[in-house]
């Protein structure tokens, strides 16, 4: 079946298809534009995606859906069992990116004046930031305490400085 330029150059314009499939299309509906148009878009239903703008929408959705969850998911901050402050974490997100020094000295003054800082999920799971902040504390804790033992073993086995202690292995 023979067919224009003109008529590959419809079908694209209207399906937003590449030359190769709008001759196929036209091939397989002999050369009828208007059934070829319609081979394509059925053709996109059954999966393959050839229109940008049905792409452009699942993006658009998939956005709205993480700002949903991120508006259901919520940052608390609690002092003697009172909420204080209540924000979407989306907020939260966007404050930390625009002021970030100003978050982290607001967030250490509120862990620091006995408050609780927790992220709740949009599924109900609590993360309270204060028992991770006191987990990550207590392991630097125990990673110094470690490191001067073996500075002081190191030591007393014949005065070795600092520098020549980072070096050196201590048989334990």
């Amino acid at each position: 079946m023979e067919f224009t330029l003109e008529q590959v150059d419809e079908v694209r314009e209207r399906t937003g298809a590449s030359y190769q499939e709008a001759k196929e299309a036209l091939e397989e509906a002999n050369g009828d534009v208007l059934e070829a148009i319609i081979y394509l878009e059925s053709k996109a239903k059954g999966g393959t995606r050839n229109n940008f703008s049905d792409m452009g929408n699942e993006v658009i959705e998939t956005l709205k859906e993480i700002v949903r969850k991120g508006n259901v998911t919520r940052i608390y901050l609690r002092k003697d069992g009172e909420t204080v402050m209540n924000i979407p974490i989306t907020a939260g997100a966007v404050g930390a990116l625009l002021f970030t020094p100003a978050i982290i000295a607001g967030i250490l003054a509120a862990l620091a004046t006995g408050c609780r800082l927790e992220i709740v999920k949009d599924d109900g799971e609590v993360i309270d930031i204060q028992d991770i902040t006191e987990d990550a504390l207590h392991n630097v804790k125990e990673k110094v305490e470690t490191a001067k033992d073996r500075f002081a073993k190191m030591n007393k086995k014949g005065n070795v400085t600092y520098e020549e202690s980072k070096d050196e292995e201590v048989d334990e």
